[in-house]
């Protein structure tokens, strides 16, 4: 019950000091536990599936499975994701006593969220740093990114709960205020500031239905719905689609495409699409963004050509829905192991950045924008722009959709950059460098919306350093408690 009331701190409830509180908890009750990692296993799967439940909307509603079989599908996702939790602690316990937990855990669990970012291309959803975009902790986001505002909010809650269990409440409540008011103060620094130059920008959130999506007769609809309520925003820097918004392949939605791109040119406008790109030469599928219109401020004609540069293919595929583990085992299984578009190749790590207008844009399509160090390695100097696009239709009304929201508005916060999140069906919104929402569409709605966007200057110390400063404090940390705990036994013995 403790790992799954975690759920209520992140978005849409936002109640983030229940993280705190949580942990406070699992760590007072684990002081006292003789199995402490058979517990935590089973405090991270109710985390995991309370948090990421929406996932089973996808699974139940779109992919032909049985219900027994997807609740242990679920099941077993979770229970996989929560032996990174339990590696924490089961490494914790082998090195100390529970007297110097919290300066040697921060390391074990910043380390298992890293390996949990990358094993097995990666999932580092429900990271519990996203849960403090809003507190007094999210100051530390432009510092020491979401992983470590993930360690210090363990020191806190592990330190809170030692003191706790030592009925030592002065000290509970310093451990309490000190991470919390320096978090604070450091929330008012403005790392990048704005220009005083805007960009005019425009989303259009189309709404189509899952099932139509790929439906060749609603192809024609789709590709009109957009066209029409582009039309008003003829004339703004940068107009978004979101992901996969054309639904025809790149090669036969040529002509679409093409006068798409002479019509947004000769109104001074650049369009970012996405659209799925099947090189017929090559047999490779790319989830895509593509730049229609004006490149450059002033350019009378479109620059689109088939394969041209000024485009970002998706690097870090979603399982199941853009590749299949084993697939020659598991395609002939189930229905959601042979879903449409679900063999998709990746681009490049690093990638350069679009340029719309003259704006340089640095994208990340639906899930990496839930990877720090991706988003980071296609920053540039020159970037003035973040940009993420998504279909958040496979989630339904869960709570998915919000927490993909929190995410993206996470990163603005790190990078220090102003984000423009497009979505077929919602969230879709304009977010400022420091992770505000500052106007968002209805979701489920076919809607539309412009907004001048600030351009800032400057860098945060983490866009500059990444991780650095998170891997520096938690190793000098566990140095510092394992030094602590030799003189300790030195001293008894």
């Amino acid at each position: 019950m403790i790992g799954a009331s975690l759920t209520f701190s992140y978005a849409p409830f936002q109640h983030w000091w229940l993280a705190i509180v949580g942990f406070c908890a699992f760590f007072y009750l684990l002081f006292k536990i003789e199995h402490k990692t058979i517990a935590a296993w089973w405090f991270a799967f109710g985390w995991f599936g309370a948090g990421i439940s929406w996932v089973h909307v996808s699974i139940a509603d779109f992919g032909g499975i049985p219900l027994i079989f997807s609740i242990l599908m679920m099941a077993a996702l979770c229970g996989y994701l929560a032996l990174f939790p339990a590696l924490a602690i089961k490494l914790l316990t082998r090195c100390t006593t529970i007297y110097f937990w919290p300066m040697m855990l921060p390391l074990f669990w910043v380390l298992a969220e890293w390996l949990r970012s990358w094993f097995l291309s990666g999932f580092p959803w429900l990271s519990i740093g996203y849960s403090q975009l809003h507190s007094p902790l999210g100051g530390w986001l432009p510092i020491v990114g979401e992983t470590g505002v993930s360690g210090l909010l363990i020191v806190m809650s592990c330190s809170i709960a030692l003191a706790i269990h030592n009925k030592n409440w002065r000290i509970a409540i310093i451990c309490a205020l000190i991470p919390m008011m320096s978090g604070a103060i450091l929330n008012q620094i403005e790392w990048a500031k704005p220009t005083g130059k805007h960009i005019s920008t425009a989303m259009v959130q189309g709404n189509i239905k899952q099932a139509l999506r790929w439906a060749p007769e609603q192809d024609k609809p789709t590709m009109q719905i957009y066209q029409q309520d582009t039309q008003q925003y003829l004339g703004h820097d940068l107009i978004v689609w979101p992901e996969a918004a054309i639904p025809k392949l790149e090669p036969l939605a040529a002509e679409y495409i093409g006068e798409l791109d002479q019509i947004t040119a000769q109104a001074n406008s650049s369009l970012i699409t996405g659209i799925v790109n099947y090189n017929y030469e090559t047999g490779q599928v790319y989830n895509s963004l593509i730049t229609l219109g004006s490149k450059q401020r002033g350019d009378k004609q479109g620059h689109y050509r088939y394969l041209h540069n000024n485009r970002f293919d998706k690097h870090h595929l979603l399982p199941i829905g853009e590749f299949v583990p084993f697939e020659q085992v598991l395609r002939d299984l189930a229905p959601i192991f042979d879903l449409p578009m679900s063999s998709f190749t990746r681009g490049d790590f690093q990638q350069r950045n679009l340029i719309a207008n003259g704006i340089h844009i640095a994208p990340a399509l639906c899930f990496e924008i839930a990877f720090p160090r991706q988003v980071r390695a296609n920053l540039y100097d020159h970037t003035q722009l973040m940009l993420t696009v998504s279909n958040d239709a496979w989630f339904g009304h869960s709570h998915g959709p919000a927490q993909h929201m929190e995410i993206a508005q996470v990163r603005a916060k790190e990078m220090g950059l102003p984000l423009l999140r497009s979505t077929n069906n919602g969230i879709s919104a304009f977010v400022d460098h420091r992770g505000n929402i500052i106007v968002q569409l209805p979701p489920f709605e076919r809607a539309s919306m412009s907004q001048n966007m600030a351009l800032v200057s400057g860098k945060t110390p983490y866009r500059q350093f990444g991780d650095l400063g998170i891997w520096l404090i938690t190793v000098i940390l566990a140095m510092a408690g394992a030094y602590a705990q030799r003189k300790a036994k030195h001293n008894g013995d």
